[in-house]
């Protein structure tokens, strides 16, 4: 660390050395993939809510997609793995609740990609500033959700089941192209 004094007191900004650590790590877990979403990455994902070093630890904070999400293990598992051959051997995995993640966390790119891989990206958005969701934006006259089909952007769409291929999707068809789709639901 470099440290400064000024007029408002000491500043303290991080060494060449230290921004490099941190974005090797953030590399390093940018090419995780999600194991039920394979096209994005925990980062990708907004899973990743932080890493931060105590002493020579990295700790690297991770938010599940819920609380029960099933891939939770593997996850952290593929995390200590990819750490550990990055040269990151001592670190810990923390897992933290609250707040709860958000679709919102989804990076826009990775929503192209989730479009580009057959799955209708979440299209509710967070109130800014508070974790609501306004899902006034995805309803039509008749209070269905108006899912845009991923392979030919039909909005003729309709929800054969509450929950597709993972619990946080669900099961879609196009009423165009007949095709079927999962929706990673908002939340």
């Amino acid at each position: 660390m470099v440290a400064a004094l000024t007029s408002a007191g000491p500043v303290v900004s991080a060494s060449a050395e230290v921004v490099q650590r941190d974005a090797a790590v953030w590399r390093t877990l940018a090419r995780v993939p999600d194991p039920e979403i394979p096209v994005i990455s925990i980062v990708d994902l907004g899973i990743v809510r932080g890493v931060e070093w105590r002493g020579a630890e990295l700790v690297v904070t991770v938010t599940p997609t819920y609380s029960g999400c099933p891939a939770t293990e593997l996850i952290m598992a593929d995390i200590g793995r990819a750490l550990v051959s990055a040269g990151f051997a001592k670190h810990r995995l923390e897992i933290r609740l609250s707040p709860a993640w958000t679709t919102d966390w989804i990076a826009p790119e990775a929503r192209a990609r989730l479009s580009g891989y057959g799955i209708a990206p979440p299209g509710a958005q967070a109130v800014p500033g508070r974790q609501v969701i306004d899902t006034t934006a995805l309803l039509r006259r008749d209070k269905r959700p108006s899912v845009p089909c991923p392979r030919c952007a039909s909005v003729r769409t309709r929800e054969l089941s509450r929950f597709g291929s993972t619990p946080c999707k669900a099961q879609y068809r196009c009423d165009d192209c007949l095709e079927p789709f999962d929706y990673f639901k908002p939340h």
